[in-house]
């Protein structure tokens, strides 16, 4: 068994769960929040944010939220939530009590909130699955992903991060990986982005240098695709696709894209979204990207 995943638990509770239950099936792979970070005070901060929000919300239908983890679960709070913030009207019943109806009613809602916020499948850092096993991560992303797009005003809690561990079943045991993992916008390095940003100072005070510059990139981009026999001589036009941007990435961490996880060859702008979602997904899960990007 891999050590890191001893070492990442620190409750014993926590470890007998997953040596004990079928947590994780064959080739599957969890994301959990290290109980390194349950005691973090700006993780506690927003849990709290967006349980108060929840409650004030939906006040005038007298749900009191008292626990994120135990009261989203079987959908019945974002249920309501959805209503009343989007005035969506969704065909499922209020109250699922068996959990093939909680599934169902689920996989109702989650197919809203992605239509609602424009999201491809590869971009949601939730599930139907994970919600309803009462996954924190989840839940936190999946309320943090509602509250920003009905209330974009909301002052939520800046700089929310967690420790996580990957933990997937392999032949040969357990395998983990470490990840640090933002849950709310860093606005400190926004903010030090958008003052400091080195390419914004090219194109403002040295535009003259600008050639050099993409020469440069060009060299080293070239330097880790040339041994896929892969020539880029355009970056604006060659990478707009995130073909190259992905096969880069695969180069520079050392792994392999499965060519069924991204299209190869876009046909429409809708397979070249994907991908270059799928690249900004893969350099914000290594912690490369801790600001947003507009993938179109």
């Amino acid at each position: 068994m891999d050590p890191d995943f001893l070492n990442a638990f620190t409750q014993p509770s926590t470890l007998d769960r997953f040596l004990t239950e079928d947590v994780i099936a064959k080739g599957e792979k969890r994301k959990l929040i290290k109980p390194t970070s349950s005691n973090n005070p700006k993780l506690e901060e927003l849990k709290l944010f967006l349980t108060e929000w929840i409650n004030r919300t939906l006040k005038e239908e007298h749900i009191v939220v008292k626990s994120l983890e135990e009261d989203m679960y079987d959908g019945l709070v974002l249920h309501h939530l959805l209503e009343n913030l989007g005035s969506l009207k969704l065909d499922v019943d209020k109250i699922a009590l068996t959990e093939k109806k909680q599934r169902q009613k689920l996989s109702v809602i989650m197919e809203a909130v992605a239509k609602c916020l424009q999201l491809e499948e590869s971009q949601l850092k939730w599930s139907v699955e994970s919600i309803l096993a009462k996954d924190l991560l989840s839940t936190l992303h999946l309320l943090v992903a509602i509250a920003k797009h009905f209330e974009p005003s909301l002052a939520l809690p800046p700089n929310v991060q967690v420790e996580t561990i990957t933990i997937e079943t392999t032949s040969r045991g357990l395998k983990t990986s470490n990840a640090v993992e933002y849950i709310t916008e860093n606005k400190e390095n926004i903010e030090a982005q958008s003052k400091n940003d080195a390419f914004d100072e090219l194109f403002s005070c040295a535009p003259d240098k600008l050639d050099a510059v993409k020469k440069a990139l060009l060299q080293f981009v070239n330097q880790h695709v040339g041994k896929l026999g892969l020539n880029v001589k355009d970056i604006e036009s060659q990478f707009s696709d995130g073909v190259i941007l992905l096969l880069l990435i695969g180069q520079l961490e050392g792994f392999f894209l499965n060519l069924r996880n991204f299209f190869l060859t876009p046909a429409s702008t809708m397979e070249m979204l994907h991908n270059v979602n799928l690249a900004l997904d893969l350099l914000a899960e290594g912690g490369l990207l801790n600001f947003p990007v507009n993938s179109e």
